[in-house]
């Protein structure tokens, strides 16, 4: 590039664009005021392009950035709505467990005869419970009568049913620290429901333990008949009173069955010379023993257990008798009593 010295207002500039060897050289003039414009155009085109590119480079940082916080807020939203959705799977079942306790509660509370009420206060299993009676149903100083529906403060359930269903408060949305707390509140309800049930399942076996110690026991008491048949001879003073029977005649057919009033271990079976005959005793326990005489056969030993209703000889008229017949005695501590009362 040249130029020529001409006036301010003239001067011009001359591009010359020489190519390789044989070619034609080609120039361009021109004039210094558009070669001004011209530089300054390229440089603003060059500033411009400068700005642009960092304007474009800046917005695609920041739309990375915000695309990135945007991807890590999603990400820990669909964390919390997974723990969320989690938590509440657990409280459902929690919840469904809970009603299950209760139904069990309830059912083993009817069974025990076992009060709520005793339970809520955690005092010891009621005498009435030990003993079979009836658990009272009637308000006491304890228990009083105007006693509001209970509500379990840990759920916010009522346990005996509301008969109002008023509801109110204000409306947040669920969220994990909230569902934390109610899960947590579902966890000890459910413990405080699985030591009540302790509590009802021992008063329960305590109470089978004592209704099976009264079965055991009434079984050993004398009750019922020893054979079919006729009173022909009572208890006491017969013949005038020039006798005294220590026990009951039942009269009927040679080979009628002659069973066991009560469980107990046979003390003696066969020939008495006292005038009884062939004659079974069977001890009761508790100084209970009964007696069984005149028998035609007797088919129990000495030392065998022996059930209620268990066949122990069949009725004859062996010994001191006038025709076939069983003579019964309940004796108590070696004495004998009336038979009536055991029958």
């Amino acid at each position: 590039m040249e130029g020529r010295l001409r006036p301010e207002d003239h001067r011009e500039y001359t591009i010359k664009i020489i190519p390789h060897q044989g070619q034609t050289i080609h120039s361009i003039r021109l004039p210094l005021r558009v070669f001004k414009y011209g530089l300054a155009s390229l440089a603003a085109g060059a500033v411009l392009f400068v700005g642009a590119f960092g304007y474009a480079t800046y917005s695609a940082f920041e739309v990375k950035t915000n695309a990135a916080e945007i991807s890590e807020l999603q990400q820990v939203n669909n964390i919390q709505q997974e723990q969320l959705s989690q938590l509440a799977k657990k409280a459902n079942a929690l919840q469904d467990e809970m009603e299950k306790l209760s139904q069990i509660e309830e059912e083993l509370q009817r069974l025990s005869g076992l009060p709520p009420e005793a339970l809520a206060a955690e005092q010891p299993v009621p005498e009435s419970i030990v003993s079979g009676e009836a658990a009272p149903t009637e308000p006491t100083a304890e228990m009083p009568a105007t006693e509001p529906n209970a509500v379990d403060l840990f759920g916010g359930e009522s346990i005996a049913g509301p008969e109002h269903d008023g509801q109110g408060g204000p409306w947040i949305a669920p969220n994990v620290k909230n569902v934390r707390q109610a899960l947590d509140n579902i966890q000890q309800r459910l413990e405080k429901s699985r030591a009540r049930l302790e509590e009802i399942r021992a008063a329960l076996a305590e109470k089978q333990q004592y209704v099976i110690y009264q079965q055991q026991i009434s079984r050993m008491i004398p009750t019922g008949w020893p054979a079919g048949g006729d009173v022909s001879s009572p208890y006491g003073l017969r013949w005038g009173g020039s006798d005294f029977h220590p026990g009951i005649d039942i009269a009927n057919d040679y080979g009628t069955p002659i069973t066991a009033t009560a469980d107990g271990i046979v003390l003696a079976a066969g020939w008495n010379s006292g005038g009884y005959g062939n004659m079974v005793d069977i001890d009761h326990g508790n100084g209970i023993v009964t007696r069984y005489g005149h028998a035609q056969e007797v088919v129990v030993s000495p030392g065998q257990v022996v059930q209620r209703g268990q066949i122990i000889a069949f009725m004859g008229s062996t010994g001191f008798s006038t025709g076939p017949h069983v003579h019964y005695e309940v004796r108590i501590d070696g004495e004998p009593v009336n038979p009536a009362g055991y029958l």
